[in-house]
């Protein structure tokens, strides 16, 4: 069954599951909860690989429009884990900003690395069609604008700010209606077609990657928070950093791997619907639907966040669009990009 394995990928896996079994010896045998919360940290990048790794042998069937939502679906499932075991917790601070971190991450920080590898592999500009990153913006802009709302809201004190959750429930299934309009859409037509290629891991191998790595990954989660309260304090660092900067990096390690890897091998527009796929997911899908399954908790998330970070979304989103939307970007922008991702991620740490 490995035999399509290279002989890296076999050793990438035999670490992956001695990173996972190690942390749940740490676990088990009751170590320190900073080894645990570290250890977590990195076997839940690890295990984001293997998901990433799965799903790209899964897409190998199909082409990049599909590939690319299966990456960016799948391959969120460790930080749709980690704020649901967060909200059990009782652990808002930790789930809204894991998602923000998770939007934060992909538009500026991955997508950054993408198009700096992918300029330098195409002689300084990276060139790709423009609709799924116009696509991107628009749904972004769509989901900021009910944070937007509730954000004003919520400062001025006024009626509507009584009703968060109904309200946000509200915003949720509509985000989540027009993103099923559009993934149809989408899929129907209007994508670059891929050259077919012979399949090199085998199917069975595929699914029962997919299927571990995301058992594992549930595990890993709920073993990270349990260790989170006692470890940031040991570490002096805050929960809005954790959420923002550690999960997101941590969870986002798929679309790094994937998206940086495709850049260089001149897959320009495979590496786009990677990254910016997983960022139309997180603002219109993963976020409203943890909106909704939050109302089955104690603890309830809605889209009110600080307007600090309210105004960081909107001017990523027009960076987002100013820099893809015409369908090419030079290194520069895609520095640009990471550079507006540390400064936002300095500004988290001294929160």
């Amino acid at each position: 069954m490995l035999a399509g394995l290279t002989g890296r990928e076999r050793g990438l896996l035999g670490a992956v599951a001695a990173g996972t079994i190690a942390t749940a010896t740490l676990q088990f045998a009751g170590a320190p909860d900073v080894a645990v919360f570290l250890v977590s940290a990195l076997g839940l990048a690890g295990l984001a690989w293997v998901v990433s790794f799965a799903t790209e042998a899964l897409g190998e069937r199909f082409g990049p429009a599909l590939t690319g939502v299966l990456q960016s679906t799948l391959g969120n499932l460790p930080e749709l884990f980690v704020v649901l075991f967060a909200l059990s917790a009782g652990e808002l601070v930790v789930a809204q900003y894991s998602v923000l971190g998770s939007i934060f991450a992909n538009a500026l920080l991955v997508l950054g690395l993408v198009i700096v590898t992918g300029a330098r592999a195409s002689g300084g500009l990276m060139r790709f069609h423009t609709r799924l990153p116009k696509d991107t913006a628009t749904l972004l802009f769509l989901a900021i604008f009910i944070i937007a709302l509730l954000g004003l809201s919520n400062d001025v004190g006024d009626r509507a700010s009584q009703h968060q959750v109904a309200i946000s429930a509200i915003g949720a299934v509509i985000l989540l209606g027009v993103y099923a309009l559009w993934l149809m859409s989408y899929l129907r037509g209007g994508v670059p077609a891929a050259a077919i290629v012979r399949p090199r891991v085998p199917l069975v191998l595929a699914i029962v990657l997919l299927a571990v790595s995301g058992v594992a990954a549930a595990f890993v989660s709920d073993w990270f928070i349990g260790a989170l309260d006692s470890a940031i304090v040991t570490l002096g660092i805050s929960k809005q950093f954790t959420g923002l900067v550690i999960v997101a990096i941590a969870g986002n390690a798929v679309e790094n791997v994937v998206g940086i890897t495709l850049a260089a091998k001149g897959q320009s527009d495979l590496a786009i619907s990677v990254v910016e796929n997983s960022v139309a997911q997180i603002a219109v899908f993963l976020f409203p639907a943890l909106v909704l399954l939050s109302l089955a908790f104690d603890t309830r998330l809605t889209f009110v966040v600080p307007g600090v970070y309210v105004g960081a979304l909107l001017l990523m989103a027009i960076a987002v669009w100013q820099i893809t939307g015409d369908g090419k970007a030079a290194e520069f922008e895609g520095f640009a990009l990471i550079g507006l991702y540390i400064i936002l991620a300095v500004l988290t740490f001294y929160e």
